[in-house]
């Protein structure tokens, strides 16, 4: 066991459950093969950190799929709202006795391996270091505490997410990352790295 851990949060890719919001644009299909590929993209940036690494899925723990046993413990996310699914997997590690937890999702084609080393270099200095998004929210928690404000009382998936967890965090020493595009709509997909030719539009 390593000192740091990192929890990747995933949807399990099933049609017209994933990237709905893209999906009203786009199909169902293509926002399916839109989030299979960003998990891949996820997979490729996560894999060759030097720390545990964690798949919380969201509904059904898959044996068989992208993410590697030797590489990824998996584990299945709780109930409750996004903040308690992320406080209860926060919580499980640091009771297992980790010293640095780092959360990222996976909707970002611009998440890097360098990223993500350099938060957790950050949480070395600092209590904790976040990611914000275009849209608002975060793409990246990292934690060195348990702080379970940071995941109550928050309007998820609204523009107010970054803004209310900094405030949260207002007597802590922060580090804020560079600020990254998330995928939830066709506007973010065309504004990002995606080869859209790929796509049946």
């Amino acid at each position: 066991m390593k000192n740091s851990a990192l929890l990747i949060f995933t949807r399990n890719p099933e049609i017209g459950k994933v990237k709905t919001r893209l999906a009203k644009s786009i199909g169902d299909e293509n926002a399916l093969t839109v989030y299979n590929d960003l998990l891949l993209h996820t997979r490729n940036a996560t894999q060759n950190i030097n720390c545990d690494k964690f798949v919380f899925y969201d509904r059904t723990v898959l044996k068989e799929d992208l993410w590697s046993d030797l590489a990824y413990q998996k584990k299945l996310q709780s109930e409750g709202d996004l903040g308690q699914r992320m406080q209860n997997a926060f919580d499980s590690l640091f009771d297992l006795g980790y010293k640095y937890c780092i959360i990222v999702g996976s909707d970002l084609f611009e998440l890097t391996e360098i990223i993500i080393e350099n938060a957790f270099e950050k949480l070395n200095s600092n209590d904790a270091v976040i990611g914000p998004a275009e849209d608002g929210g975060y793409y990246l928690l990292g934690l060195k505490n348990k702080n379970n404000d940071v995941f109550k009382n928050k309007k998820w998936g609204t523009e107010t997410v970054f803004k209310a967890t900094i405030k949260d965090l207002e007597n802590s020493k922060v580090a804020i990352l560079q600020t990254l595009n998330d995928i939830d709509t066709f506007d973010d997909l065309i504004r990002s790295s995606y080869d859209c030719t790929k796509l049946e539009l």
